[in-house]
Formats: C-alpha cells, sequence, structure tokens
C-alpha cells in the first residue's frame, strides 16, 4: 500500500503538466502511435478504436531532433526504457536481454545486444515497437518489458567506419578502429565487422595507502601507483538467407584480448621500501551459432537455433616485497554446445502459446598453480574439471481475455548432472521446476500495472569451482565444485506512467525470497590453514525499490532536451557463516544510479552522461573489504555537419572519481580474535579525453 501511494504521488507530481490522458503530442508527426493488443508488434502501425494498446510504436520521426547515428542511439531515447544486455550465464534461453530485432533474438551469446545495436544505421530502422507485460505471437524472453527493432527491408550495402583517439591525463594515448557493413541482395542478408581497440582500466589510478592497527596507530603508509591497460579485437559475420520453406542465419565471432596491469606501492612507514604486483590476463574466445525459422501453416512457427563457443585464458600475478615473493598462474578452458528448438502457435488474436527444449553441455578445464618465496602452496580445488550436462523443457502462454488485461504464463522444468574430477571428485544431479505468471492491467493508453511472480534458478558459477586470487589484497580465495544453484521466488510489482508525449515514469518494487544463497565461507583443511570459498549459507531475503525516469524539457523551453535517470534501492540479509549473525549478502550494491542529460542544437547535441556512485561489501571468514567508487561523470559534445557524418568530443571522468578499498583484517575467524588491522587504498583514475570521427555509407 506505501508503495501504492509512492506512485500516485510521483505521478501527480508530473501528471498537471502533461495535460488529460490521450492529449495530442506537441509534435503529431513524432508522435508514439499506439498499436493495438490485437495487432502484430512486427506489421502494426495505426491503433483500433478503444482498444488499450499492448505495443506503443516509435517511428524515425520521434528520434529526429537528435540525430541518432545507430540503433542503440534510438533505443537509449525510448521513454522509460532501461536497456538490459542479457546475462553471462550458461545456456540460451535465460541469457537473453530485453530488445528484438524483427521479432528475434540474435543467436548469439558472448556478444551483448548494445554491441550489436550500436552497429545498425538509425537510418535503416523503420521503427522500435514497445511490449510492456505481454502481447500474443511475441517471446517476451522473461522480460516484463520488450523493445522490438523493425528494419526496412531494401537492397543495398550500408556500412561504419568509426576512429576514436584517447589521451589520458598520465599521457597514455589509445586508439579504436571499427569498420562495419551489412547489405541485402535479394533475399540474403550479410553483416560483417572488424574492430580494433585499446583501453585504459578506469579502476586504477594513484592515491595514498594507510594500514592501521586496531587502536588507531599506523602501521603502514605509502603510495600507490597504478595503471591497468590492453587490446581487444573482434572479428564477426553472419549472413541470412532462404533455406527450404524457411530461413537460415548463420553468425560467427571470433574475439581475443590482451590485459596488463602494474602496481607500485612505495612505502615509507615503518620503513622505507617498494611492493610490487604485476598481472597478465590474456584469453582467446570464439563462437559459431545458427537459427532456423520456418512457417508451419499461418499460425504455427518453429525456431531452432544452434551454438558453439569456446574461451581459452591465461591469468599471471606475480607479487613482490623485499621479503616475499608470490606467483600464481592459472589456465582454464571453457566449453559449451546449445541446441534450443520453440514451437509457436497464435491460436486466435488474443490467445498465443509457446513449447520448447532445450539441451546444452558445459566443460571447463582449470589449473592453479601458486608459489611462496618459490615453495608450492596447495590450494583447494586448483587442479578441476567439470562437466554439465542441462536440459530443458518449458510452455508459454499469452491470454488478452480483455482489451485491458493480459495474462502471460509459463512453466519450465530444468535439469543437470554435474560431475567434477582431479582434486574434487563428486557427481550430482539438480532438478527445478520454474512457474512464471504476469499480469499485466493498462486501464488507459497511458496508464500500466504489471504484476508479477516467479520461481528464479540461478546458474552455477564455474569460477566459484575453482581457486583464484588477489594477491596485492592479500585474498586467496578456494573453489568449491560442491555448490547448488541459488533460487528464489520473486513478487514484482511495476506501474507505469506515460506523459507530455515522450515522458515516463516506471516505479518497481519487487521481494525476493530466497533459498541456498549463494555467498561465502570458510574451508578448513586437515593440518593447513583455512581458505575462503563460494558456499550455500542458508537461507536470505532480499528487496528491492526501482525508479525509471524520462523528461522531456520541451515545455520548460529546451526545444528535444531530455532528462533520464535510473534508480535502484536494495536490502538484503542472510546470517553470516562464521559469526551467525545477520548481515547484508556479499557484493549486492545498496543503491545503484545513473543520469542522462541531452540538448540539441540544430546539428549539434550537448550532454552530459553519469554513472552514479555505489558501495559495496565483501565478507570472508577473516576479512571485510568495502569498496566505494565515486560517481563518474562525462560531458560531450556531438557535430553532425551531415547525416552521414559526425564528430564526438567528451572528456570521461571529469571529476576525477575516487575509489577506496577497505580492508577489515582478522587474525583468524571473525567470531574468534577482534580486529588485527585496516588497510585503506584509495586510487584516483585520471581524466580522458575523447575524440571520435563517425562515417556511415548507405542507409
Amino acid at each position: 500500500m506505501l508503495f501504492w501511494v509512492l506512485a500516485q504521488a510521483a505521478v501527480a507530481a508530473v501528471a498537471p503538466a502533461a495535460g488529460p490522458v490521450g492529449a495530442p503530442s506537441p509534435n503529431p508527426a513524432a508522435a508514439p502511435v499506439q498499436v493495438p493488443a490485437e495487432a502484430s508488434p512486427a506489421t502494426s502501425g495505426a491503433a483500433v478504436g478503444g482498444a488499450q494498446p499492448a505495443v506503443v510504436s516509435y517511428p524515425p520521426e520521434f528520434f529526429k531532433d537528435v540525430h541518432p547515428n545507430t540503433a542503440l542511439d534510438m533505443i537509449n531515447r525510448l521513454p522509460g526504457f532501461a536497456l538490459d544486455t542479457g546475462s553471462s550465464v550458461r545456456g540460451y534461453e535465460g541469457a537473453a536481454g530485453n530488445v528484438l530485432i524483427d521479432g528475434q533474438r540474435p543467436a548469439v551469446k558472448t556478444e551483448g545486444i548494445d554491441s550489436i545495436l550500436q552497429r545498425m544505421l538509425a537510418t535503416h530502422v523503420a521503427r522500435i515497437d514497445v511490449i510492456r507485460g505481454a502481447a500474443p505471437g511475441i517471446d517476451m524472453q522473461g522480460k516484463t518489458v520488450i523493445a522490438n527493432v523493425i528494419t526496412k527491408k531494401q537492397n543495398g550495402a550500408r556500412g561504419i567506419f568509426h576512429y576514436a583517439d584517447q589521451h589520458v591525463s598520465d599521457g597514455r594515448r589509445l586508439g579504436t578502429l571499427r569498420v562495419e557493413g551489412s547489405g541485402q541482395v535479394g533475399q540474403r542478408t550479410w553483416e560483417g565487422g572488424l574492430t580494433l581497440s585499446g583501453f585504459t582500466d578506469d579502476g586504477q589510478g594513484d592515491g595514498p595507502r594507510t594500514d592501521l592497527n586496531a587502536d588507531g596507530s599506523t602501521r603502514l603508509s605509502g603510495h600507490i601507483h597504478s595503471q591497468g591497460w590492453g587490446t581487444q579485437n573482434t572479428l564477426t559475420g553472419a549472413t541470412e538467407a532462404p533455406l527450404g520453406d524457411g530461413r537460415l542465419r548463420i553468425n560467427a565471432r571470433v574475439q581475443d584480448q590482451v590485459y596488463d596491469y602494474n602496481e607500485l606501492d612505495t612505502i615509507t612507514v615503518p620503513d622505507d621500501h617498494t611492493e610490487h604486483d604485476h598481472q597478465d590476463d590474456n584469453y582467446l574466445q570464439t563462437e559459431l551459432g545458427g537459427r532456423y525459422n520456418q512457417a508451419l501453416g499461418g499460425r504455427t512457427n518453429i525456431e531452432i537455433v544452434a551454438l558453439r563457443q569456446d574461451k581459452h585464458e591465461r591469468f599471471a600475478d606475480a607479487f613482490n616485497t623485499p621479503s616475499d615473493a608470490q606467483l600464481f598462474h592459472q589456465d582454464t578452458t571453457t566449453a559449451e554446445s546449445i541446441l534450443s528448438a520453440v514451437v509457436k502457435f497464435q491460436q486466435t488474436p488474443r490467445l498465443s502459446w509457446e513449447a520448447g527444449a532445450e539441451g546444452a553441455y558445459n566443460t571447463l578445464e582449470n589449473r592453479i598453480a601458486f608459489s611462496d618465496n618459490g615453495v608450492i602452496q596447495q590450494l583447494p580445488a586448483s587442479h578441476v574439471d567439470v562437466e554439465e550436462k542441462r536440459g530443458e523443457v518449458f510452455g508459454k502462454a499469452v491470454w488478452r481475455p480483455f482489451s485491458t488485461i493480459t495474462l502471460e504464463g509459463a512453466l519450465r522444468e530444468e535439469g543437470s548432472q554435474i560431475g567434477s574430477t582431479g582434486d574434487v571428485n563428486l557427481q550430482k544431479s539438480l532438478y527445478y521446476t520454474k512457474p512464471r505468471v504476469v499480469l499485466t492491467w493498462a486501464p488507459s493508453a497511458d496508464t500500466q500495472v504489471r504484476l508479477r511472480y516467479e520461481r528464479e534458478v540461478g546458474q552455477l558459477d564455474f569460477g566459484s569451482f575453482t581457486a583464484s586470487t588477489s594477491l596485492v589484497a592479500g585474498v586467496v580465495t578456494a573453489g568449491n565444485p560442491n555448490l547448488v544453484p541459488q533460487q528464489d521466488w520473486a513478487s514484482e510489482v511495476a506501474f507505469e506512467q506515460h506523459f507530455l508525449g515522450s515522458g515516463g515514469l516506471v516505479l518497481t518494487a519487487r521481494h525476493l525470497e530466497i533459498t541456498d544463497v549463494v555467498d561465502r565461507a570458510p574451508i578448513f583443511q586437515a593440518n593447513g590453514p583455512a581458505f575462503d570459498a563460494p558456499a550455500n549459507i542458508g537461507n536470505g531475503a532480499e528487496d528491492d525499490a526501482v525508479v525509471n525516469l524520462t523528461v522531456p524539457l520541451d515545455r520548460f523551453g529546451l526545444k528535444g532536451a531530455q532528462v533520464r535517470a535510473d534508480y535502484t534501492r536494495r536490502w538484503s540479509q542472510v546470517i553470516d557463516p562464521t559469526t551467525h549473525t545477520p548481515r547484508p549478502i556479499t557484493a549486492l550494491h545498496p543503491n545503484d544510479w545513473d543520469a542522462h542529460f541531452s540538448q540539441p542544437f540544430g546539428r549539434v547535441i550537448v550532454g552530459v552522461d553519469i554513472g552514479g556512485g555505489w558501495q559495496q561489501r565483501l565478507y570472508r571468514f577473516n576479512e571485510i573489504e568495502i569498496d566505494k567508487l565515486g560517481t563518474y561523470v562525462t560531458p560531450y559534445w556531438e557535430w553532425k555537419p551531415r547525416p552521414d557524418l559526425s564528430w564526438r568530443i567528451e572528456i570521461d571522468n571529469v571529476t576525477a572519481r575516487g575509489f577506496k578499498h577497505t580492508y577489515e583484517n582478522y587474525d583468524g575467524a571473525r567470531n574468534i580474535v577482534p580486529l588485527d588491522f585496516t588497510e585503506e587504498r584509495s586510487v584516483h583514475p585520471g581524466r580522458v579525453f575523447y575524440l571520435r570521427l563517425r562515417k556511415t555509407f548507405g542507409s
């Protein structure tokens, strides 16, 4: 009830300026089109009298004031829409983002949807449909809001040439070159791209280091100088063409990354000496995928997706002080093969069904070597081979009994067999039933309420099965293959209100009842030291409050200007396995936020992007780590002298935000021994001057 009152108060604050529900947009040609629930989002273009919309269409005219270059620029202007690029979980069905292209999800996992949208020209977009709640015939990918980018069907070729230059305040200079193209010849389409880029680690920099004893006296004092940088090269390609009575799309991607990190700590108290840490993290990743679609009559469609991805990563960490030399090497190879099939049936314009199955085979090979002053140290689960066979069957239905009500129901049955050999030998089978219900009520064209109740089951992180380390922080983490996935029952209510033509407010409240929380716990070795490790620590709870706000500023005299903001507040609780007292879930941010402002002036756009600061706590049996990251501010200026040419200048991290790490160290378990000392490490990454040239070809 309190949430509902707050929602109504927030809407009331903006409603007077919006006028009555259904009032015309200040620019009718650019207004979004309300698409009726009974019409297909892929083909509709006008509302049928009296029907409340399940889909809102945004034509290119809606975005013309800001002269977007790519489809990503258009997505970022959608009222009340927050882009979800997907997750890196194993499997295909559960890793989706919240954007479709021509009604279909890209058959790729290793590339985020934001990268795909970034290489799609805005001139190639016919419109963007936003589906909220659910709509018959549309796969919502487990989301409550989906954007569907509808592209133009036309022969010809188009492309992007992109060059960016970065100048870091410490003197480093890095560049990025992107060349991408796509086209259509008859019924065959093709696309390809090459990206060669250099990047900096904006979490590193210079700053003080201080260790304080429990009584507040100085134990160590010095200065940190740290830098992280690397290169990343990506090659992508795809083609789609008719095959039999359907269409086949094949895509491929190769990416390699080289990362180098150096830290030099100059210590002045209690004596003069230096400490040095050097890390290398390099990988090669490949992916090959295919998707086949075929219509089986006028109301039924089948989709088959096959994917294979491989990754080989090598990590090395060398930490040296006058009295100590530690070396850590890790060699990891992972592979995933997926086969998924879905049958979709549109029984009536108001009722659709889906049924499908997915199988996945995942492997991990991990080898670790850790030495201290030349003496090999044994870590739990340092040599582990893991194999997982996972299958899932599911059914979904979307029903619109009334023009204002939509009901979506889904049921999934998941089973997996996981086995490990090497340092830990085990076999286990896991089975979970995952129901989902979403109810959407749209009392008017500008107002919507969504209710969701769902059982969510996480996936085990293969990285938790093996040992890892951060030598500079003095942290060595053991692996634990004997984990089960975290599960929760999620209850969610969302209230959405549109106003001022292109404005939107979304308020969401969510409650999670969690079982088998994956957190941190000690592992004690016989006749050896204890190590921190991932573990299931029992039950827990989490409550989230989310605000998404988009405000057009035309009525305030700023034509085409827009403010967007997102804020998430989280509360959580579990029982600490070391102290047996309540605490928050490890690494969960209590607050996350961001804000964006843009203002067009003819062919020039100025604005500022703000990434809000955050704080997190990591609880280990002998240490509490507190990370606090400052706010990241980027003002920018972009000029488009021609529709096919743009220049952009921005200053990244203009406030030189700080990143502070605090380690509360205990000489043993936190419930047994008092605080030993506190280490504080604060770094301030430098500003980055960024210059970009983008030239587009075709349309």
